[in-house]
């Protein structure tokens, strides 16, 4: 699914397909978001909302049903985080322009991939959007989840062996973290692990914390346009510290 902007939308934000907008990207280059919905019942249809807004400042958005999701073939026994990370690179391989820099926005298990698509694109990358996400152990990444994923993640402290976690570290783009007060679903040393990663990098870093929130923030985002705008604001136009998009050091800490 993909939603471009229409002509003129987001002057000053943002440029895009269907939108000249001259100098209007920090960087120099247009940008194209990538949205990416997490596991379980998770799917691009939650997600119309924010690439709706995407487009409406300027940025054209496009998202995917990973397999056995959605409106998408295969089974989702037979996925992966290896998987996922190949068909969202597929993807933006085939449907994001070469010249058009990247703005990675994922939730919850697209935290990861998130992650493994980061170290791949390397400079290409503008910006990341981290929405209630997970890291996962090393040797769960090339294992179905229907032949062993679970049995490995359950093993308690596996997720500090992430190779995500080294990702972020490495992050040298926008960051944003957005999470709930209380995560019921991803723990909250995993969380503090990925706040500190990215703390540790030389990533614009900001962590936006809304209190009457879920793990689901796609739901959450979907039903509520100021929350929604809110994080927007802190992946596309950076945070209230470095409006000109200069590396700082630690975090920006909103709580909404």
């Amino acid at each position: 699914m993909r939603v471009v902007p229409a002509a003129g939308a987001g002057a000053g934000r943002g440029a895009g397909v269907g939108a000249a907008v001259e100098g209007a990207h920090d960087l120099g280059a247009p940008s194209t978001v990538v949205v990416m919905h997490g596991a379980g019942n998770g799917n691009k249809g939650r997600l119309v909302e924010l690439m709706s807004d995407c487009a409406g400042r300027g940025f054209p958005a496009c998202a995917l049903d990973f397999s056995g999701h959605g409106d998408s073939s295969g089974t989702l026994g037979e996925l992966s985080l290896e998987r996922r990370f190949v068909q969202a690179r597929a993807v933006v391989d085939a449907g994001v322009p070469a010249d058009h820099r990247l703005i990675m926005v994922g939730f919850s298990m697209s935290g990861h991939t998130v992650a493994d698509l980061a170290a791949h694109y390397g400079d290409r990358v503008r910006a990341i959007g981290l929405c209630a996400p997970a890291v996962y152990a090393a040797e769960a990444w090339s294992v179905p989840f229907a032949a062993g994923f679970t049995g490995i993640i359950r093993a308690p402290g596996s997720w500090r062996r992430s190779p995500a976690l080294d990702a972020f570290r490495g992050v040298a783009a926008r960051a944003v973290l957005a999470t709930p007060v209380v995560d019921e679903v991803i723990p909250e040393a995993v969380t503090e692990a990925i706040a500190a990663a990215l703390g540790a990098s030389a990533a614009r870093f900001t962590r936006l914390v809304f209190p009457r929130a879920g793990h689901k923030l796609g739901l959450w985002f979907r039903a509520n346009a100021a929350a929604r705008a809110e994080f927007l604001d802190a992946v596309l136009a950076g945070s209230p510290r470095d409006p000109d998009g200069e590396p700082g050091v630690g975090a920006d800490h909103l709580v909404h």
